[in-house]
Parts: C-alpha cells; structure tokens; sequence
C-alpha cells in the first residue's frame, strides 16, 4: 500500500535544480533504490527497516525520510553521502512522511496518529492525534501546514506547524490515500481510491472545488510546477493526467499495479512506481508520455525526489 507521495513543500520559487535524486522505496526487498537522472542510471541501493513504503524528502535536499511500516520506524538518509544516518522510532504501522524545514511529519496507520519528528536531532518531539487510519500526508510548500489523509474517515486532517494541532477537517471521496499540493500551495490534490475519484480543495477555504473521476484504484498523486497533476491508478495500471482545476488530459498506459508518484522540481519528469512490475515509469512533465523506466528492488511504493 502506498504511503507516501510527491509534494513534500519544495521551494515554489524559479530556481532550478543543480542535481536531482531520486528515491524509491522497495518494501518487498527493505531498501532503498537511488537514480540520477543525468546518468540515466541506478547509483545506489540503501538498506532500511522492515516493509519500506513512503519516502518524503526535506525541503533542502539533504534528508530523505523513509517509513518502515513494519519495523515502526523512520530510517532518515543523507542525500550526499547515500547512508542512513539515523533510525527514528514512531507509531504503529507508520506509511506517509511530509517535511518542513524543522520537522518531518509521519503517519502511523496502525495508532491513528502523526509523530512529529525533529530534523535537526532526528528525535520525536509530539504525537498529533488525527482521523482513522491516516494514511499519506504533504507539506504546505511555506512550511505552516501539514495535511494528512484519513483512509477510514474519508476525510483530510488539517495541522497547524506552529501548534502541531489540527486546525480543519475537509470532507473529500472513499477511502483517501495519496496526496499532493501545488507548487503554489493553491490546490491540493486527494486520491480516493474507495471510489475512484480525486478531489480538489481549496487551501484558502478548506473546502473542496471539484472532483473528478479517474482510473480504477488511484493512489499516488503527483503535481508537476506547471500544475499538471499525475494519477496513479493501481488497478488500471494508468497515470490521468489532470489540469490545474481537476479537468480531465489524458491517460497513459504504465506496467503493473502503478502506486507511487513523484514530479522533479525542473518540471522535466514525474516519477511512477510500479508494484507489480518492480519498475519506476518515467514520464515527460509536460505531455504526460512516457519516456523511459528503470529497475528497482521488489515492490516499490513510495518514491520522492530531491534536489
């Protein structure tokens, strides 16, 4: 099941990437595949904790944050030297991360909570209680907000930064799991994958503007910074691709059982895994089509992308 999703609160200005990673979560084979996409090539193989299934990446590029759903842990990597520097107990059965520039944000499943994690000593700081089964979360790209969604309360859960406290609860489709925002921190982006739609919301309001139906079984959500959201569509193996507003673009054919969805901040590629194929699909940001792919260890979910 996927835990986590693009969309971790990168910085929205223009400023373009000098090195762009990224990381896939194999929770069938515990470890962490990296790919740079300048060499078109695999660079690393990362060994975590037990079931690996979200991946969130730190604003600055320099941690990624990986939940271990069996292990009820948080492996955290340094992007430069590609180890694991840190090992971070959580809640039971911990699937999505979102990170702000002081705290990375994990929901466990299992105990219907967030843990609050401190980036800067890797320790639990709080434990945020939030609806049932929380399943992904995202950063608000300023940092001020968390939003996670509830899989068994058909809801996404609202959490001030500054208080680490919920704040709202937005009604959205059947069984919500991935989540993305815009680059903006205008929209964000819910995949339900109980009925087969995506709502869109208002980050102003709260409230939801549009929703749209998609392929069968969406799960992983990507916003790219021209604002073209990516579907995964598990049980379609599909990407639809959406505008801005929740307007259907098109669907493209991926391999099997695709989860997770990640866009490079360049606006040059969105990333999907596919489960059943232990490949990642490789897509142009700008017409949708697929362009490559490349292998990873067993049963990728979760992938994010850092710069």
């Amino acid at each position: 099941m996927l835990a986590v999703l693009a969309g971790t609160g990168f910085d929205a200005s223009p400023r373009w990437p000098t090195r762009i990673q990224v990381f896939v979560a194999n929770s069938g084979s515990d470890n962490v595949t990296v790919y740079d996409p300048r060499l078109g090539e695999v660079t690393a193989t990362i060994g975590v904790g037990d079931y690996p299934a979200g991946v969130g990446a730190h604003p600055a590029g320099h941690r990624v944050y990986v939940t271990n759903e069996s292990s009820n842990t948080v492996s955290v990597i340094d992007t430069r030297s590609l180890a694991v520097i840190a090992t971070v107990p959580v809640g039971a059965n911990p699937f999505g991360v979102a990170a702000t520039p002081t705290h990375a944000y994990v929901t466990n499943f299992g105990s219907g909570d967030v843990t609050v994690i401190d980036t800067a000593t890797n320790a639990p700081v709080a434990t945020i209680p939030v609806g049932r089964f929380p399943h992904s979360a995202v950063a608000s790209p300023d940092g001020s907000r968390v939003y996670v969604t509830d899989n068994g309360g058909d809801s996404v859960t609202v959490i001030d930064t500054a208080t680490n406290a919920p704040v709202a609860t937005i009604p959205v489709g059947v069984f919500p799991a991935g989540i993305a925002i815009s680059f903006d921190g205008k929209r964000l982006y819910v995949a339900n994958t109980g009925d087969d739609t995506v709502t869109v919301i208002d980050t102003a309001t709260n409230r939801p503007t549009a929703t749209t139906k998609v392929g069968n079984a969406p799960l992983g959500v990507a916003v790219t910074p021209g604002g073209r959201v990516h579907v995964a569509n598990t049980g379609a193996n599909t990407v639809s691709i959406l505008g801005p507003t929740g307007d259907p673009l098109g669907v493209v054919k991926v391999q099997r059982m695709p989860e997770g969805a990640a866009a490079a901040p360049d606006d040059s590629s969105v990333y999907i895994t596919n489960t059943g194929s232990d490949t990642v699909s490789v897509l142009d940001a700008g017409s949708g089509k697929p362009v490559g792919r490349f292998a990873v260890g067993k049963g990728p979910e979760g992938v994010a992308v850092t710069s």
